[in-house]
């Protein structure tokens, strides 16, 4: 899988860039993913994919990587998964967008409930900030408030204001609704009762991620589901990361916690534009006709349901009932972590280079020779992994991931810290090709 020195991997292939100066001229930031753009991926890394098939995806110049981002860990069967697309194609030559509902709208709501414990009543969107943001307006209209609280320790929930406006990247939002959205920290239930105490009667929700690299400690979150609900507050869950990776049904099932709202998305269409949004029917229905409160616009969009999306997640759920979808992530997680470990380990690099988080959902960790978080030395695991025939911004498997597949990854990553010891001991600049990469999330460019 090593890429070869003469690789146009460092000599800037014209093609692509060539393409980059396109993409830049007409498309903001030349991404339409922040996640995605070039300043998320060291100088000489693949600027363009141009297909996949499981965890293997080929750039515009023909290389092969094995793949860690995964669609931004939406794809979790494996790219281009036969049963999934061909769901898809079938409903589209079906058509994929009526007037009225269609049949398999209400196939694949009753699906998500059979999988997921909270799902009384369940409305599909096409991403997670539309779930994400019904869940809000679901939670003010039902308590009558206008306060919600985050989990400030996780990075993203939405693209709208109402989050948007708590991050560096602020520009364009009124003040009047950043001061609508509050923040707590993960694990520490004094943070939140803080807030309550703070801003009493004014809080309609509390929303975070159940796990992110960090497990819950024990009985965090069933009390925070108490606590919440004694103060007159909703808790509500984006699974959007958790969801179909954790459990089939999710943390909530994973960890026996039900909230009153959750979403999902990501994995839920295995790379199809697809979300959902679920939870109580006391509190969903405010977004239907049989009530008499005032009504809740919730998720009324022109491409909401598109039948071939639904039919995507539909085939899905269905594989993960019928195949060890969940348990494989696990079980190739853990070989991947134990690898990576091992040549931590040989290399005593454990207070420099680290792996993080559920088998099913890891992340890594760089540090510098002062042992602080570095942007630097990522860029040069990034640069590394790259030239060994990686893509890893993260290291999230997918049910596509086969043995063979972890053994010559871990194997590219133990000669990745090769390089990364060196540069703890000679400096990172000495082998790192151009500019590290820069948080998302940042005032100024």
């Amino acid at each position: 899988m090593e890429i070869k020195k003469n690789s146009p991997l460092n000599s800037a292939p014209e093609k692509s860039r060539q393409l980059q100066t396109r993409f830049n001229q007409i498309i903001p930031g030349g991404s339409h993913t922040y996640a995605k753009g070039d300043d998320q991926y060291p100088e000489f890394a693949p600027l363009y994919l141009t297909h996949g098939r499981g965890c293997h995806v080929w750039d515009v110049e023909g290389r092969e990587y094995i793949e860690y981002a995964m669609g931004l860990r939406s794809v979790t069967l494996g790219h281009a998964y036969p049963p999934v697309v061909e769901a898809a194609i079938r409903q589209l030559r079906q058509g994929s967008n009526f007037n009225r509902p269609a049949p398999i709208e209400l196939e694949c709501a009753e699906t998500l409930q059979e999988l997921v414990p909270g799902a009384e009543m369940v409305k599909f969107a096409k991403n997670g900030s539309d779930a994400n943001g019904g869940a809000i307006k679901l939670a003010r209209a039902y308590t009558g408030r206008g306060l919600i609280a985050i989990c400030g320790d996780q990075p993203f929930f939405s693209v709208e204001d109402w989050f948007i406006g708590t991050t560096a990247m602020d520009a364009g939002i009124p003040q009047a609704i950043k001061d609508l959205t509050l923040k707590f920290c993960y694990n520490d239930l004094t943070t939140v009762e803080k807030l309550f105490r703070d801003n009493p009667g004014r809080i309609a929700a509390v929303m975070l991620e159940a796990e992110k690299e960090t497990a819950p400690a024990k009985d965090f979150l069933p009390k925070l589901l108490e606590l919440c609900h004694r103060e007159g507050a909703l808790l509500i869950f984006d699974e959007m990361i958790t969801g179909f990776r954790w459990h089939n049904g999710g943390a909530q099932a994973y960890y026996g916690i039900t909230p009153d709202l959750s979403t999902f998305g990501k994995a839920l269409g295995n790379g199809f534009s697809v979300s959902a949004l679920a939870g109580r029917r006391e509190i969903m229905r405010l977004g239907g006709l049989d009530h008499d409160q005032p009504r809740v616009f919730l998720l009324s969009t022109t491409h909401g349901a598109e039948t071939h999306a639904l039919a995507a997640a539909l085939e899905v759920m269905r594989t993960y009932q019928r195949e060890p979808v969940i348990q494989t992530l696990w079980a190739q997680g853990r070989k991947l972590a134990s690898g990576i470990r091992t040549a931590i380990a040989d290399l005593k690099l454990e207070e420099f280079f680290g792996v993080a988080g559920q088998p099913c959902c890891l992340v890594y960790t760089t540090l510098d020779a002062n042992k602080s978080p570095s942007q630097a030395f990522r860029t040069l695991f990034l640069q590394e992994t790259i030239k060994r025939g990686l893509l890893a911004p993260s290291l999230v498997v997918s049910y596509a991931h086969s043995d063979d597949d972890v053994q010559k990854t871990v194997e590219a990553i133990h000669a990745t810290l090769v390089i990364y010891r060196k540069a703890l001991e000679d400096g990172v600049e000495k082998y790192l090709h151009g500019r590290p990469v820069r948080p998302v999330f940042r005032k100024l460019n």
